[in-house]
């Protein structure tokens, strides 16, 4: 088992965190590239579209608020959940990892926080910086996709 995948039920006073992979109809992986200020967690680090949870918010709601304060985003058909791990090196939160599609242009996006949005195919993923929880979400992801 992954040393990240919780094989529990977590708390419900732990702090919790949701992330989301968008993908393109050309396999491409939507990334935001974090600000890199003193008091942001992973500054400076291309990472996913997502938040901590608000007091009482579960993470499914919490994923749909925070794509659309963050890049005025609603995906496509909406947001499948997948799975649940820890950012044990920075937040310290359980993250709860989902998947939508999204076909728009990430530049017209109205960015609300980070430096900028940009689609990248998979085999790009390795030379970017890249919070290792994230890392391990999004190849958990493909790993999974046939023909993978």
């Amino acid at each position: 088992m992954d040393p990240q995948t919780l094989p529990t039920e977590p708390s419900a006073a732990e702090p919790r965190g949701a992330v989301a992979i968008i993908t393109n109809r050309r396999g491409e992986l939507l990334l935001h590239l974090r600000d890199d200020l003193d008091g942001v967690t992973w500054p400076g680090h291309w990472s996913l579209l997502g938040g901590g949870c608000d007091p009482g918010e579960r993470p499914t709601e919490a994923i749909v608020r925070e794509l659309d304060e963050e890049a005025g985003l609603a995906v496509d058909g909406g947001l499948a959940e997948l799975f649940e791990t820890r950012d044990v090196h920075g937040s310290g939160q359980i993250i709860t990892f989902f998947a939508g599609s999204w076909d728009g242009d990430e530049t017209a996006l109205p960015l609300a926080e980070g430096v900028k949005l940009q689609f990248f195919a998979p085999e790009h993923l390795p030379v970017l910086t890249i919070p290792p929880f994230i890392r391990d979400g999004i190849h958990r992801l493909l790993a999974a996709q046939p023909g993978a």
